[in-house]
Order: structure tokens, then C-alpha cells, then sequence
């Protein structure tokens, strides 16, 4: 298994149950969590900032919004606005878009995962959680062509598992691990445990 020094970044995809999923990883990460974590959580298009301050008043990380060429740093946690594309540039830093939806969603995994996957290349590990849809299934394949490391949620802990299917079908995965097994998997990756 890969470790510490062989990572710089996370993304993370999400829709339907999003929140119970994230619940269960988000605050249970230590604030010396090594790694930026940039999430796209599928929300209704004129959702406020609730799902942010949630999460912030848990986590032991510094939960943000994402904003215009904000640098991504470790121990952050960075959410996609709803209605907005997130995008990682190759200053590693984050872009928003109102180009037309992708996968009939806005945020899009995939345009995340897949402009991820050109900045940090092997130096990425990319997770899709729980959702309907198949959002996310060609962000994994940029990220695993690019050398990537690929997780996702096994589907007996998924509420709904189109999602982790879809990603499961487009390639093979490198982790498939129920939720519980998500924050001691990352602490290992990252070389905390």
C-alpha cells in the first residue's frame, strides 16, 4: 500500500446520503490530517451555506467553501458552492464554473476529479461515496490513468449504491471499504497509523 509521502491531495465525491456519509469521516479526521480535502456533494442548485457551517462546527479541520483561486492546504476541508463547478488548476488552486451541467450535476464529480487528476497525477487519491447516478465513474478512470489511487464506498454501507457501482464498473478500484473503514484506511494512506 502506498503511504504518506506518495500523496498531496484528496477528492472526494458524494450525492444522495451525503451528509450521514461525511458524518462519519469529516470530524472523525485530527486537525494534523496531512492532506487538503476538496469534496463535491451534490446539493440543490440554490442551497445556502448550511451544509459548510455544519461541518464546521464538527470537524477538527478547517472547513471552507470553496472560493476563486483560493490555494488548497493541508488540514482543509474544501466544499463546492451549489451551482458551481470545482475545478483544481495547476497552481493547485481552486476555479469555479457555470459551464452546463455534467452528468445532470452541478458541482460535477467528475470535472473535479478529472482536472484533479491533471494536477497531481499519482500524487492523488480520489474516493466516491454514496449517490445515485453515475457521476464521478470517469473522474475515477482520469485519475487511475494518471496513477492515481482510486476508493470507494463497498455497497452494503452505501444508502445508495448506484453511484460506487458505476465507479466500481469504469475501472479497477484499488479500495472498496465499508464507511466505517474510511478514516483508519486515510490515517494509514497518509501515515498516521
Amino acid at each position: 500500500m502506498k503511504h504518506q509521502s506518495d500523496f498531496e491531495a484528496i477528492v472526494l465525491g458524494v450525492s444522495t446520503g451525503g451528509t450521514k456519509a461525511l458524518r462519519m469521516i469529516i470530524p472523525n479526521l485530527p486537525s494534523t490530517f496531512p492532506l487538503p480535502i476538496v469534496i463535491v456533494q451534490h446539493l440543490h442548485p440554490h442551497s445556502d451555506s448550511y451544509f459548510v457551517e455544519d461541518f464546521r462546527q464538527c470537524s477538527n479541520l478547517i472547513v471552507e467553501q470553496a472560493e476563486e483561486k483560493v490555494g488548497i492546504l493541508p488540514g482543509h476541508v474544501y466544499i463546492a458552492p451549489s451551482n458551481y463547478h470545482l475545478l483544481l488548476e495547476c497552481e493547485r488552486t481552486l476555479s469555479l464554473s457555470v459551464d452546463e451541467p455534467v452528468n445532470f450535476a452541478r458541482p460535477s464529480i467528475d470535472v473535479l476529479f478529472d482536472t484533479a487528476a491533471e494536477v497531481f497525477r499519482e500524487k492523488l487519491i480520489g474516493i466516491i461515496l454514496t449517490g445515485a447516478g453515475k457521476d464521478g465513474s470517469a473522474g475515477v478512470r482520469k485519475i487511475k490513468k494518471n496513477g492515481g489511487f482510486v476508493i470507494v464506498q463497498n455497497l452494503d454501507s452505501a444508502q445508495v449504491e448506484t453511484m460506487p457501482r458505476a465507479a466500481m464498473n469504469a475501472i479497477d478500484v484499488d479500495l472498496v471499504i465499508p464507511l466505517e473503514e474510511m478514516v483508519p484506511t486515510l490515517l494509514r494512506l497518509t501515515g498516521m497509523l
